[in-house]
């Protein structure tokens, strides 16, 4: 099968509009999750780490000069405008790309524009905007794509199940390139739901830490550029090597108790990548400070022969995206692989998981040459997928 590589990439999240500004904040240590007391989320304080409104604002503003749209910046929702300043920063050096024939556009997301469902925001915009098939066309009409987007929206392995169904498609050469996009934002819907289950943090989240209380939620988008041709990459060829999903059938919320599902997610693509356990060089896990999923995740990767390989989590930092999880996190995996750097797992100090892993604590320079992007959610739902130095 063809290789697929990513040529360009983009975080938008509470630490900065680009992977570079980002990446700089994970440098510094800075976390974006923020005590909140806003009614229009949930009537007391609550934990969010939230994309700044005003630069947003600003930044899409200059976005709609640069493609002469002479749209009010306000027609769009606050998530369309996420997916196109992400987008627009992958593929501004490249923006023929969309209007190949041969360029997919794979979007994925949980909720889409769920806030439109809010008392605020239903004399603005049409109910349709709602409905992710209309999500895409907007997203899809901006831009010029000449096919109709994929839309993945399978709970909170949207993301990296988007990666990975872009690089299925490019290997059966139906396409040369995708824009694979992915974005969810902060809304009381989301908030409630979870507050249902008691699962946020009052404090920051603590992945893998004897100590964690639960999730923090944030919002964020992440896109990537994929291609099957590698001699365009503005930077270091990092490459798909396998990818994988898998079910456990657990429980509509909780994830299974052993994490052999997981694990057979993670053997699955380190056969497809050829390598062994001894061949990974780092983790970037899905952690999301529940007692649940840390506790199984750890146990996935003690039985996939994993427990020595440095493990993060990178939701201490800016929270749990939902949609965009996979992707972000998959950038921010993907700049660690290629600076030869490790970020510490914001939060965590003490072990609290029954399995060892080998959770980072400091951020340091490493020789790295591959790296596992897990992954999982509601209805037993897990993914895996390898990035690979070529």
């Amino acid at each position: 099968m063809k290789p697929v590589y990513i040529l360009n990439d983009n975080i938008i999240t509470s630490l900065g509009f680009t992977t570079a500004e980002n990446a700089s904040s994970l440098d510094s240590g800075i976390i974006g999750i923020r005590t909140i007391n806003d009614q229009e989320f949930y009537p007391g304080q609550i934990q969010l780490s939230l994309v700044d409104t005003v630069q947003l604002d600003l930044k899409f503003s200059a976005v709609l000069k640069v493609y002469q749209k002479n749209i009010p910046a306000d027609s769009f929702t606050r998530l369309e405008k996420l997916f196109i300043l992400s987008i627009h920063d992958v593929i501004k050096d490249h923006i023929v790309i969309a209007k190949n024939a041969r360029t997919l556009l794979v979007i994925s997301t949980t909720k889409g524009n769920i806030n439109l469902l809010e008392n605020r925001f239903k004399a603005i915009f049409s109910h349709k905007r709602l409905y992710l098939w209309e999500l895409g066309r907007i997203i899809r009409q901006f831009f010029g794509f000449v096919n109709t987007p994929v839309i993945i929206s399978n709970a909170c392995i949207s993301g990296v199940v988007a990666v990975m169904t872009a690089t299925r498609f490019l290997q059966s050469g139906a396409f040369d390139h995708a824009v694979v996009t992915g974005g969810d934002i902060a809304s009381e819907f989301v908030i409630s739901g979870f507050q249902s289950f008691q699962a946020l943090s009052t404090k920051p989240c603590k992945p893998f830490d004897l100590n964690r209380t639960g999730l923090s939620l944030g919002e964020g988008c992440g896109t990537m550029l994929l291609s099957t041709i590698s001699g365009t990459a503005e930077v270091s060829p990092v490459r798909i090597a396998g990818a994988a999903t898998t079910n456990d059938a657990n429980h509509i919320s909780g994830p299974s108790r052993t994490g052999e599902e997981l694990s057979h997610a993670i053997k699955t693509v380190m056969k497809q990548a050829m390598v062994e356990p001894g061949q990974i060089s780092y983790i970037s896990a899905h952690g999301t400070a529940t007692s649940f999923n840390d506790e199984m995740e750890s146990k996935a990767v003690e039985l996939s022969g994993l427990a020595h390989v440095p493990l993060n989590s990178f939701k201490g930092y800016w929270g749990h995206t939902l949609g965009a999880a996979g992707l972000v996190e998959s950038v921010a995996a993907v700049f660690s692989l290629r600076n030869n750097t490790l970020y510490r797992s914001a939060g965590f100090e003490i072990p609290g998981v029954s399995a060892p892993v080998n959770v980072i604590t400091t951020n340091h320079p490493a020789s790295l040459t591959s790296c596992i992007k897990t992954a999982s959610g509601f209805g037993g739902c897990n993914a895996a997928i390898i990035y690979q130095k070529d």
